[in-house]
């Protein structure tokens, strides 16, 4: 077994930011790092867009960003919370800012600002279309750079460790060798990410299978707002490749329009505000589109751009593009929707903290109350700045010395001992996607979410048998992790009966 003051699950920058406070605070205590990949790995990394921030007080002010947010929300976001964290946000910027990061500047020497959809004015911050590589960068060498962090890379924490509505730390699972061990910790904050392979269309990396919202959902915490999930509108479709590309909504901002294959700007019939419309309408409106051509998809025509300033502004975009042989100056992007955010999660308060006591949650996996129905553009990384600023404010006031318990005697991890049957976690893996695809996707309807909801209830019971008979690895607890949150995502889109935001159910007629 072993001991640290403040065990974190996860490596983005919601994670990273919050172990170097820590560090900085308490320069005699542990920050433990637990994270199942390379340390660099993360949803972090693959954020092209930007992190939204009111910088131009001139033109724009914290209202019109507070008032972008709800509207985007419909009508759930917490209001207290939404004015906490864009009040919050040109404090976390400058610090980053001070840590190094580097953004694009203008012609005048002031931060480039860029416009994504929902936003009424250009506040999104970025470092051309990689500015989640660039804030990984940046926070990577500030961590490296604390003697007191700790990071256990290709380690996976299986559980927590809870007692009397306490978490007292986690079960660990060394990747190499497959042993477990028991890791305590004074306090631990889950800052695990995103959900996107339970899904299988998703802009997110491999590592997001939802692990800290199925262990918190274990232990008995609180979850909310699961169904809320944001598909991206403009993912580059290709029946080649399996991973999917991103196209930044930033695109969109900067001039492109999206057309059917006739050349049809669809958009301008769903919503005035046409390409620039929010996330879950631009999903939304090409879905029916392919539902009503039979298409496998729309296409996102930058062509009448200016191609110098595009490719300085998206030079990832424009080379991955050039890679497979599209050329923007005269060929159109062909893009389709797919999974890229959860709006909800973790149930946390304004101090980070869940329903169980020394357990924090923070980013992707927890639901603050900031996005309600639908995250507006470029909020995330915000989110995840502000709130591990406000978790580490908390703790740098209020830490104590968790009570010493002899944690064998709390619960104990067991698994079997044969060898699991090959390719049986990549075969329930393909069918869980293809069901939650089906199943719960863009839009949904109580009688396929019941079906899905059936089939992965047989699912779970089928691998907590398992557990017990064969010798358990990481692919087969991110699986497990996978089947738990898909469930509470068909269970809570099951008790919504009101469409909201990024939620569209068909009802049956009466």
């Amino acid at each position: 077994m072993k001991h640290t003051h403040f065990l974190v699950i996860g490596s983005g920058v919601a994670g990273l930011t919050f172990a170097i406070k820590m560090a900085e605070r308490y320069p005699d205590k542990k920050i433990t790092i637990v994270t199942k990949s390379n340390v660099e790995e993360s949803n972090t990394k693959y954020a092209q867009g930007g992190i939204a921030v009111v910088m131009n007080q001139i033109e724009d002010n914290f209202k019109k960003h507070i008032e972008d947010t709800l509207i985007c929300g419909d009508g759930l976001c917490d209001e207290a919370v939404v004015e906490m964290v864009v009040t919050e946000g040109p404090k976390r910027l400058h610090e980053l800012i001070e840590w190094g990061a580097k953004f694009d500047k203008n012609s005048e020497g002031n931060l480039d600002l860029g416009r994504e959809g929902g936003h009424s004015y250009n506040r999104v911050v970025h470092h051309k279309d990689q500015t989640g590589y660039e804030i990984e960068r940046t926070i990577l060498v500030q961590a490296h750079s604390k003697p007191n962090i700790e990071v256990l890379d290709y380690h996976f924490a299986l559980e927590l460790i809870t007692n009397e509505n306490q978490c007292l730390g986690a079960y660990v699972l060394q990747e190499r060798t497959n042993t477990v061990f028991m890791l305590q910790s004074d306090y631990t904050l889950l800052a695990t990410g995103g959900i996107g392979q339970i899904y299988g269309h998703t802009t997110n990396p491999i590592v997001a299978t939802g692990d800290g919202i199925a262990m918190a959902r274990r232990a008995n915490a609180q979850t909310k707002d699961m169904e809320f999930i944001q598909f991206h509108p403009t993912a580059l479709y290709s029946k080649e490749l399996r991973t999917t590309f991103l196209i930044s909504e930033a695109v969109r901002g900067f001039g492109a329009y999206l057309r059917t294959k006739n050349g049809d700007r669809f958009m301008l019939r769903y919503d005035e505000r046409g390409d620039l419309a929010s996330r879950d309408i631009v999903s939304q409106s090409i879905a029916t589109e392919l539902k009503k051509s039979g298409d496998d998809s729309v296409f996102l025509d930058c062509s009448h751009l200016d191609m110098p300033a595009f490719i300085k502004h998206f030079p990832m975009i424009h080379e991955h593009c050039k890679i497979l042989g599209i050329d923007l100056a005269k060929d159109w992007i062909p893009v389709i929707p797919a999974q890229h955010y959860l709006c909800g999660g973790i149930s946390v308060d304004k101090k980070g903290q869940t329903s169980i006591q020394r357990l924090f949650a923070c980013g992707e996996c927890s639901q603050t109350g900031l996005h309600g129905a639908n995250r507006l553009a470029s909020n995330s990384l915000l989110e995840a700045l502000v709130y591990s600023n406000t978790i580490y404010e908390y703790l740098a006031h209020h830490y104590e010395v968790s009570v010493s318990q002899d944690l064998k005697n709390i619960l104990g991890y067991h698994h079997g001992k044969d060898p699991l049957p090959p390719r049986f976690v990549d075969d329930r893996k393909g069918l869980l996607q293809l069901l939650m695809q089906k199943n719960a996707g863009i839009v949904r309807n109580d009688a396929d979410l019941t079906v899905a909801q059936s089939q992965l209830n047989q699912w779970e019971h089928e691998l907590t048998i398992m557990q017990q008979t064969y010798q358990i690895n990481k692919a087969f607890y991110e699986l497990k992790n996978m089947v738990t949150v898909a469930l509470l995502i068909v269970e809570q889109s099951l008790q919504r009966n009101e469409n909201k935001g990024g939620f569209v159910k068909l009802y049956p007629k009466e």
